[in-house]
């Protein structure tokens, strides 16, 4: 009798996939300096961040609004939102990924890529990636 066994989907590949396409989209949708940082062995919370500056307030959110869309079917779901209806940073926290869209001001004042100085910087352009499979819930 065979069982049929689903291999297990690595987390970590997981995140990095969903984070490299995060940082697609942003890009795709007019949001400029898009970098998306490797920060497993310096934080205790995340694996990445993606940072990215938006164009407008509107635009920032619309950002925020894509990635969450398409983050839904893939199992990827934030557990926090912060600034919308700000003029300067929106977040989508993921778990393993935080989405940070600043404003230009607002990027270079809380300068997260010199806070997280030690973190690997991805290269999200070149990755290559398949579109992750949804996450599964059972253990």
């Amino acid at each position: 009798m065979h069982s049929q066994h689903t291999p297990a989907i690595d987390p970590v590949e997981s995140a990095r996939s969903f984070a490299v396409l995060a940082a697609r989209l942003a890009a795709n949708t007019r949001c400029y300096n898009v970098v998306v940082l490797d920060v497993r062995n310096i934080s205790p919370v995340t694996d990445f961040f993606v940072i990215a500056t938006g164009t407008s307030p509107r635009q920032m959110q619309s950002v925020c609004d894509d990635i969450e869309e398409m983050a839904q079917p893939l199992g990827h779901k934030p557990i926090s939102r912060a600034g919308y209806g700000s003029d300067i940073w929106v977040l989508l926290d993921f778990v393993d990924v935080i989405i940070h869209v600043f404003s230009e001001g607002a990027r270079q004042f809380y300068d997260l890529e010199y806070l997280w100085g030690d973190a690997k910087n991805l290269d999200w352009k070149d990755a290559k990636t398949e579109r992750p499979s949804p996450r599964s819930s059972a253990p």
